[in-house]
C-alpha cells in the first residue's frame, strides 16, 4: 500500500542539548538519525503500541535502509519538530518520510526516508505485522492509501 499526498504527518518535539552537539554547538550529523528514530518510536506509542511490549511478544522493528539529506544546521537549545509520515505500508515493512525542522522558523534542517522491517525477535527474519498494528498505521492515512502490489 502506498500513501498519497495531503495527509498531515505525525510530529514529535525535542530540544537540542549540549550532548547532541559538537565543539561548535552544532548538532552532530548522526544525531539527526537518533531524533528521527525517537519520532518513529513516539508515532508507534501514539498508536497504542510500545516497542517493549511488542518485543515481549516476539516482534521487532529494524531499520533496513536509511537515506538522509542535510540542509542547515541545528544548534544548541533549538527546539526541533520531527515528522514521521508513513508513505508505504506493506505486509512486513513500512517506509517513513521524515523531516527535522527548527520550531522557531520552520527551517528544514534534515530530511530522510527509512525502510523499517518487521522481524521475529527469535530469528530476525521478516515477519508479517499483526493485522491490528498494520490497521493502526493505515488508519491515520485513511483514504490516502492505495495498493502498491504487495
Amino acid at each position: 500500500m502506498r500513501a498519497q499526498n495531503g495527509v498531515q504527518p505525525f510530529s514529535h518535539h525535542c530540544r537540542v542539548y549540549y550532548e547532541d552537539t559538537d565543539a561548535g554547538g552544532i548538532v552532530y550529523y548522526v544525531n539527526y538519525l537518533k531524533f528521527m528514530e525517537r519520532a518513529r518510536t513516539e508515532r508507534l506509542r501514539e498508536l497504542g503500541y510500545a516497542q517493549s511490549t511488542l518485543a515481549g511478544e516476539g516482534l521487532l522493528f529494524v531499520v533496513h535502509s536509511a537515506e538522509a539529506r542535510y540542509h542547515a544546521p541545528a544548534r544548541l537549545d533549538d527546539e526541533l519538530v520531527i515528522s514521521a509520515d508513513v508513505i508505504e505500508l506493506n505486509r512486513a515493512s513500512l517506509r517513513f518520510r521524515q523531516q527535522v525542522r527548527r520550531a522557531a522558523d520552520n527551517q528544514l534542517l534534515c530530511e530522510g526516508q527509512f525502510l523499517v522491517a518487521c522481524v521475529g525477535a527469535e530469528n530476525l527474519k521478516p515477519r508479517a505485522m499483526p493485522q491490528t498494528l498494520r490497521a493502526a498505521f493505515a488508519e491515520p492515512l485513511g483514504a490516502g492509501l492505495s495498493e502498491a502490489g504487495e
